[in-house]
């Protein structure tokens, strides 16, 4: 068969399936009934009606009546497989009783009443046995050995689960984060009543938190317990608006059901402060200490004012939220840094000790001094409209239609979401939006480090992927899971690092059986060296025909344009689901046009149809086509390879209960230009924002694919013929016809233990230039439900890899872990740490439980050889990142790695976890050691302890040394007596700044610093407070091997309060900062009264003074003066918005005052 002829029957088969996708889209109801459908119906339990509400089924005699099953009654559900059958019958006949046919034992007769008067006999039979599901129970009565009358009844046992239903019992509740939603599940059997089973359900929230007690809290994720079939648990709403989705699964099964998060319509409130100060510029001892005494020296008397105010609240039937600074920018930290979002890692946390296991979440989000958002529950189904100024994601523009189109970045500015009946409009826009880059790394089994091509990263700009694609197929991505900042992972924005809470490993195994290889995959925005900014506006319009959960139908069309200084980069496309019962479509189309810095101004399509569908009882079709033009470019997507086209159809059928055919069809073309290697100067320490050109290439390959699916019990079998035809027109030496015989089987050995073994081998005389033989076998362990511990050993003895070997020992989950809210629930620290400290930390979130609250986990991979060469998309390379759309360009390096981690939550008081990793291999060594715990030493004194040591991951990336993290914290409270309180902190680094230029240029081998803090604050009464901080830093560089420099830096501060009266209070405070081997000092002091016109005013006055001392630059500068200052608190705005009325005083119950009445005398 020719190529054309190929690609003719590929066209056919995929228009055949369209066609036949369409026709059962005749059927559905039309998509102005399935838009008005309201969201109740979306959470109610699709169940197949039981028997009960069928016809019975009784098969008589016109006579009947003197043939009568008295119990069970017709369609009865019995919870278990036994029952008492009472039948009614004529006197001087002989009765047979049949359970499906078979006969039952008459020995079962247990009671035998005879009716003289009547004439009949009245026998009862006791523990007749049933089978799951449904039952015919048959009594014919016998006379001269003849059948004369029968009787039947059907009657059904609950069987094991087949099904799994889920909804909720509200479908509306506001976000004010206190509001619960009740969720109840059934499991049903096969057709369709409850099932009496117990199980442990697994659930997950796409928001929201789980407050019940976990069922089973040494198994990943939340559960509750299934009780005769039936659960019920609650979650408790977050407090952003928005549609969200639930999943339970068990077993195999799985279902979702969907609530809405309604905008809470709260009463307003307002909070802030107004600060007006008189004095000399520059003495302000609390403003930062860069406006502290500056060089300039202009102390000159002026008014300053600042401000800040938050507020929210109702207005007619929107929530508005605003927050505004004056000072500073709404997300920047004590430290002077504004991150998108503020979101605080981990690591940033001095004190995660928190006495009242308090949280905070941050409403309004902001990296400039304004935050403002509008927002209500649309009039429409499941529509939120809302415009905003502040930090945002752009969810809106990453639909499940979308992968050339789509948008996934964290931005600030703009953004705004309206719905029109069933047209829903989105749009964004930002103003100040640095350089964008996408890097591609390949992991090498451990948690890091990993270094990004860029430094100064954006705070919070970042989006963290891993993504999983065959080994010998770059550019189908197969599993893409998104990574979460703390939760997963931390980053160092100054060096432009990852550290994951769990090693990485470099290779997976499909269901299938293929090799698949890991990819990390990251986005994020750096600080341009040019200080160019750039603009950035995307808008999209979608009109949904309907979104019952299911069955979600809809058009859309996007545009986006970004401006990053000389190159414009401009997209746009359309896209479409249709979604019914049985399968689905999904057609995109998009085109970009970009200046590269290297081609000039390029342009390109991409294409994607894909359909899947149950085109017949038992028989499953899906047919794809994906095309992208070598010059179309989107790098805030998922992973593609520009100019790879691949289409095909697979249909399955099952033949029989236990067997199986399936036939598949696959072309992939190849043409344009490969990436080059990273490997020069240029290439590592001066990164670009796109790959360069490397080799050219032109090639096709076509798959047919016929097999057979087996089982044998519980055993099951796989036999597949493949057909490959590849085509090199730049190579001929590569092209050529193969056949391959693939069998797999998959051998219950014990309840938990399954053998796994797979062979692949070329029946022809050539094999493929990419695809080699290859042997595997595996063990795999059922640990618990959803999650094993897979050994798997693969051989490759023949073809481009042969020699090689990959040997993998991991632990495999199936559940999807959700929010970090489920991590609140499971992990708190009650008035002891914050809520993931320890397993935070480590990652030790799934693994073998040793004991109830010790888990252990292991990994362990071996990759005997290098798998670079050649594939259909260009060569792979061993190289520390891949830019832009390049991942095709990366390989694997031979080398072990392994890794142990172990935790320990037992207790309340003490929990603590530590980890091991280790790789080996021709790249270099990479040892990574992770330690925390957190406990109560006494009732009044709780420590911490966190040690971290890693190197660089990164594939080449070697000579740097290991970087090291120790932290120290203790918190003193006493909780029968708090009058006083301390902390202390220890933290030493070493290598905390390093980056791959200090080796190339020379600028250090290393830096050692030692901090360590003290404070405290007394107050033996109300009116007096005295606070004390004491802070030493020590810091080594070693320059040079014979070049060692020292520094010590020490912050020494004390205050004391004191206050008269309930109006006035005197406070003096004084500072010193010092660095003696830079001859640098700085002093303050402040003396200050304050007296309170009212409880939300207040009148200070008082005397600041300052004097700094620097050896090296300006020599010695000092001011000082008196200064008057006004705070106003802010509770209210406009027209009393925010000022929380009095509530109205309670009318009392009444009570009755008892009397003594006299009785009259008698006369």
């Amino acid at each position: 068969m020719s190529q054309k002829d190929y690609s003719s029957f590929t066209v056919c088969l995929l228009g055949m399936l369209i066609a036949e996708i369409m026709g059962l889209m005749a059927v559905l109801p039309s998509p102005k009934t399935l838009a008005a459908t309201p969201i109740a119906s979306a959470t109610q339990p699709v169940v197949q009606a039981p028997i009960a509400q069928r016809a019975p089924t009784v098969e008589a005699s016109p006579e009947a009546s003197s043939l009568t099953i008295v119990s069970p009654a017709p369609n009865a559900i019995a919870d278990i497989p036994s029952t008492t059958v009472i039948v009614k019958y004529a006197l001087d006949h002989q009765l047979e009783l049949r359970i499906n046919g078979t006969l039952v034992n008459a020995s079962l007769i247990g009671r035998t009443e005879t009716d003289a008067q009547t004439k009949h006999i009245t026998q009862t039979w006791y523990g007749v046995t049933l089978k799951d599901g449904e039952n015919v129970i048959t009594a014919q009565t016998l006379a001269n050995g003849k059948v004369e009358k029968t009787s039947s009844v059907v009657v059904q046992v609950r069987g094991t689960a087949a099904q799994l239903t889920l909804r909720t019992v509200e479908t509306r509740v506001p976000a004010d984060g206190r509001s619960t939603i009740t969720l109840v599940g059934q499991l049903l059997d096969a057709i369709g009543n409850r099932s009496n089973r117990d199980a442990i359900m697994t659930l997950n929230s796409t928001a929201g938190e789980f407050i019940e007690p976990d069922a089973n809290p040494e198994q990943p994720g939340y559960q509750v317990k299934a009780i005769r079939g039936e659960f019920q648990t609650t979650l408790r709403s977050g407090i952003q608006a928005q549609t969200v989705r639930i999943q339970a699964t068990t077993d195999r099964l799985e279902a979702f059901t969907q609530v809405q998060f309604e905008t809470d319509l709260r009463s307003s409130i307002v909070t802030g402060s107004i600060d007006l100060r008189f004095g000399k510029r520059g003495t302000d001892f609390y403003r930062s200490f860069q406006d502290f005494l500056p060089p300039d020296g202009k102390n000159n008397y002026r008014l300053e004012g600042r401000g800040a105010v938050f507020a929210t609240g109702k207005v007619r039937d929107w929530l508005v939220t605003g927050a505004y600074n004056s000072d500073r920018a709404l997300n920047q930290t004590c430290d002077g840094t504004a991150y998108l979002f503020r979101d605080q890692q981990f690591c940033d946390q001095t004190y995660p000790v928190y006495g009242d296991s308090s949280r905070v979440d941050v409403l309004t989000p902001s990296i400039d001094s304004v935050f403002l958002k509008v927002e209500r529950t649309s009039p429409t189904t499941n529509g939120i409209d809302y415009l905003m100024w502040g930090d945002y994601n752009t969810e809106e523009f990453a639909a499940r239609s979308q992968q050339f189109t789509a948008t996934s970045r964290q931005l600030h500015g703009f953004k705004s979401n309206y719905n029109i009946a069933n047209l829903q409009l989105s749009a964004f826009y930002g103003n100040n939006v640095q350089g964008f880059q996408r890097d591609t790394i390949a992991p090498d089994g451990t948690s890091g480090v990993y270094f990004l091509s860029r430094r100064l990263i954006i705070g919070g700009s970042e989006t963290v992927f891993l993504e999983t694609e065959e080994l010998n197929r770059p550019g189908t991505v197969l599993g893409r899971t998104s990574l979460n900042r703390g939760v997963d992972y931390e980053i160092d924005y100054d060096r432009g690092t990852l550290l994951f809470r769990q090693p990485i490993l470099r290779t997976d195994v499909s269901p299938l059986g293929e090799v698949l290889v890991r990819r990390i995959v990251t986005t994020y925005q750096y600080e341009d060296q040019q200080g160019d900014k750039s603009d950035i506006f995307a808008g999209r319009a979608v009109y949904h025909f309907s979104k019952t959960p299911g069955q979600e139908r809809w058009i859309g069309a996007t545009y986006l344009r970004e401006s990053q200084g000389i190159r414009e980069f401009e997209l746009y496309g359309s896209d479409a689901l249709i979604s019914f019962s049985n399968g689905s479509i999904i057609a995109e189309y998009a085109r970009s046009s970009n200046r590269s810095d290297v081609l000039g101004l390029v342009s390109g399509s991409a294409y994607r149809l894909e359909a899947n569908a149950q085109i017949a009882a038992g028989i499953q079709a899906r047919g794809y086509y994906r095309s992208t033009d070598t010059g179309f470019a989107n790098d805030a997507t998922v992973s593609f390879v520009p100019g790879q086209t691949r289409y095909g159809a697979e249909v399955t059928g099952a033949v029989s209960a236990t067997t199986k055919l399936r036939a598949q069809y696959d072309h992939e073309d190849n043409i344009g230009i490969a990436p080059r290697r990273i490997d020069t100067f240029q290439d590592l320490f001066a990164p670009r924002t796109e790959a360069i050109p490397g080799t050219q290439v032109d090639n096709s390959l076509t798959t047919i694919a016929l097999g057979v699916q087996q089982r044998f019990g519980n055993a099951a079998l796989n036999v597949d013929v493949l057909h490959r035809d590849r085509t090199d027109r730049l190579s001929p030496d590569s092209s050529g016809s193969s056949d391959q015989l693939r069998s797999r089987l998959s051998l219950p050995l014990t309840s938990t233990l399954t053998f796994l073994a797979q062979n692949e081998t070329t029946l022809s005389a050539k094999t493929d230039a990419v695809y080699s033989d290859r042997t595997g076998l595996g063990l795999s362990w059922a640990v618990m439900p959803g999650m094993s511990l897979d050994l798997t050993q693969q051989f490759y003895t023949r073809g481009h890899y042969a020699g090689q070997s990959i040997t993998n020992l991991g632990f495999n989950s199936e559940y999807k872990f959700g929010s970090d809210t489920t991590l609140h629930a499971r992990y708190g620290i009650i008035g002891g740490a914050n809520s993931w400290t320890t397993q935070g930390a480590i990652g030790v979130n799934q693994g073998v439980t040793i004991t109830p609250g010790l888990r252990m986990d292991l990994a362990y991979e071996r990759i005997f050889g290098d798998f670079l060469g050649s594939t259909g998309a260009g060569t792979r390379f061993a190289q520390p990142f891949a830019v832009g759309q390049s991942a095709s360009a990366l390989g694997l390096q031979s080398g072990d790695n392994y890794s142990a981690g172990i935790e320990y939550t037992g207790s309340k008081e003490f929990q603590a976890s530590a980890r091991y990793e280790h790789r080996n291999s021709s790249g270099g060594d990479n040892t990574v050691i992770s330690a925390a715990a957190t406990g109560k030493i006494s009732p009044a004194l709780t420590a911490l302890i966190r040690y971290q040591q890693a190197n660089a991951a990164n594939q080449t990336l070697i000579g740097l040394d290991d970087t090291k993290n120790l932290k120290l914290g203790l918190a003193y409270r006493d909780p029968n007596d708090d009058k006083f309180n301390a902390l202390l902190r220890f933290e030493y680094r070493k290598n905390p700044s390093t980056i791959p230029d200090t080796v190339l240029f020379g600028t250090g081998t290393g830096t050692e610093d030692r901090t360590i803090a003290l404070e405290g604050i007394y107050a033996p009464t109300w009116r007096w407070e005295f606070y004390g901080k004491y802070a030493l830093r020590h810091s080594t560089s070693y320059l040079a091997n014979d070049l060692v420099g020292t520094g010590n830096v020490s912050l020494a501060q004390l205050r004391a309060t004191y206050r008269f009266g309930y109006s006035w209070d005197l406070v003096g405070e004084v500072r010193r900062i010092s660095q003696s081997s830079a001859g640098y000092s700085e002093t303050g002091l402040l003396l200050e009264a304050g007296y309170y016109l009212t409880p939300n005013l207040r009148l200070a006055a008082g005397y600041s003074f300052g004097r700094v001392s620097d050896r090296d630059f300006d020599g010695s500068r000092s001011a000082g003066g008196f200064y008057a200052g006004l705070t106003i608190k802010l509770n209210e705005l406009f027209n009393g918005f925010g000022l929380q009325k009095a509530a109205p005083p309670q009318q009392q119950a009444s009570t009755v005052k008892p009397t003594t009445a006299s009785m009259p005398e008698k006369q």
